[in-house]
């Protein structure tokens, strides 16, 4: 087998430092394991071997592969043994200081020729090589945990690094089994910058008043897809670990208003309530299973009125043509009738701001989110505004629940829950292109692999619409006068055009 680098340095022996250490020696290199703690990289090292003994105990792999990874491994106590590596990983503690000094002290350890990475996540490559001798040969080269199992790696090009580094270090990458994408030096890299409008956003509508963190999980899975909710997500990884990314994100561009963090988060770390690891966060945990709060049945209403809908309703024939399914009457007048129920449908705009402007009873007036095809989706949501009546309310939420659909009801929100969330997170992926922080092709690749979403950001922007996404967010602007919502350049002439939003320019 012929591998990029035959020798190889981890330096740090954590979870991060054994998996790489892991995967380099399954792809044929000699891994050096270096710890500062004494006997930490030993522990490492026994940890692999006990790995591969159960994996060939349960004839994953064979005896031949397993005693050849193990031989390959071996713990060291001093950094003076990385002499002889092709290749360094550094996977210690994300301190800028402590990064430097070590590389400054590898430096004088190994050859010339030698390449020197950075697993960091969240810290500047750029920051990491500067004062050093040879910036040229130092890059990121960014796993996530468990690394064996999250098949990509970013590799990052630092300011001065030399870019024959960059596609050795990806060639590697593919040699471990893993997809490589390439990225700037940017904050967050491509993984953890993309990733922030997920979090950000449903913090916000949180915050809002709009529904409560469960409501927004079950909406954010039934109508889009995600496999975890935002929520769920957050327990998952820890607020002592996701904070902190957000605000370094938020601070590092310089207070960007579509990085914002949010002070339910801040709350939460200061009061311990960090998630799964300490059995309370957004939700509470008993023995490692989250406990959620029962869905409400839908109300039961003696009648239902005649429904009118909107002429400017998103997909409205869809919607007329459901409301008939269900077997609610259709107002088919200029205006609607006395009693009937108003249904509005729009896109990024509130329910009160339609009900206003298109002068409607707003105490008749409901709104549903259409953005995604109805038949695509698990659950329904309406929204109401301040003034819809009560017996609206339950009327619409009993009608669209018949045949059996989960109905969330929200409280006022421009974009309801889905479009407020996706048109975030297609406006920070469609930004990044713009920014040329990677390619359109390795932030679809990343954000798959590395998050977890149904599809990456610019395949959803596609597949709800560039010109519907443009939508979503001028009206998210107009209702909230937020620059957050401002749309990218990128998206703006794309949409304009007609053009997909993996589109690059010639």
């Amino acid at each position: 087998m012929t591998v990029n680098y035959s020798r190889i340095g981890v330096i740090g022996a954590g979870a991060m430092g054994r998996g790489i250490a892991q995967i380099a020696a399954q792809a044929g290199s000699e891994v050096l394991l270096l710890d500062s703690f004494a006997g930490a990289a030993e522990r490492g090292r026994e940890a692999l071997v006990a790995q591969w003994n159960k994996l060939h105990e349960k004839n994953k792999i064979d005896a031949a592969t397993r005693d050849a990874q193990i031989t390959r491994v071996k713990a060291v106590d001093s950094i003076q043994a990385l002499a002889g590596c092709d290749l360094v990983i550094e996977a210690v503690v994300e301190d800028l200081e402590v990064k430097r000094k070590l590389f400054r002290e590898l430096e004088g350890v190994v050859a010339e020729t030698a390449t020197l990475v950075t697993n960091t996540s969240s810290l500047s490559v750029t920051a990491i090589a500067a004062g050093l001798k040879r910036p040229e040969r130092i890059a990121g080269f960014h796993f996530f945990n468990p690394v064996p199992l999250m098949k990509v790696v970013e590799v990052v090009a630092g300011f001065k690094t030399a870019p024959e580094v960059c596609k050795q270090l990806a060639d590697y990458a593919v040699q471990m089994g893993h997809s490589a994408v390439q990225a700037q030096d940017t904050p967050g890299f491509i993984v953890n910058h993309a990733g922030r409008g997920y979090g950000t956003e449903a913090l916000r509508i949180v915050g809002e008043g709009v529904t409560d963190f469960v409501t927004v999980d079950r909406i954010l899975k039934d109508q889009a897809g995600f496999r975890l909710g935002p929520f769920e997500l957050l327990d998952l990884t820890a607020l002592d670990v996701s904070h902190p990314v957000m605000e370094s994100i938020y601070h590092q561009y310089f207070e960007e208003p579509r990085f914002r963090p949010s002070v339910i988060t801040a709350q939460r770390l200061a009061a311990g309530a960090l998630g799964r690891k300490t059995n309370e966060g957004f939700y509470r945990y008993n023995d490692g299973v989250m406990q959620q709060t029962p869905e409400p049945p839908p109300p039961v209403v003696e009648g239902t009125p005649s429904v009118w809908v909107s002429p400017r309703a998103a997909r409205r024939a869809e919607l007329l043509r459901l409301v008939n399914t269900l077997g609610a009457q259709i107002d088919s007048g200029a205006t609607a009738a006395p009693h009937s129920l108003i249904l509005v449908a729009p896109l990024g705009f509130d329910v009160t701001t339609v009900a206003a402007v298109e002068r409607l009873d707003a105490t008749r007036t409901v709104g549903i989110d259409m953005l995604i095809d109805d038949a695509a989706t698990k659950r329904r949501v309406l929204a109401t505004n301040p003034a819809t009546r009560r017996d609206i309310r339950d009327a619409a939420h009993a009608l669209f629940a018949r045949d059996g659909k989960a109905v969330s009801v929200i409280r006022d929100s421009g974009g309801f829950v889905t479009q407020r969330v996706i048109g975030t997170i297609v406006n920070i992926a469609t930004d990044m292109c713009q920014q040329r922080v990677c390619t359109p092709a390795d932030l679809e690749t990343a954000v798959q692999l590395g998050l977890g979403y149904p599809r990456g950001p610019l395949a959803m922007g596609n597949l709800y619409g560039p010109t519907n996404m443009l939508e979503v967010l001028f009206n998210l602007q107009t209702v909230y006068g937020d620059p957050r919502y401002r749309p990218s350049p990128w998206l703006r002439r794309r949409g304009a055009l007609g053009l997909s939003l993996l589109h690059e320019e010639e």
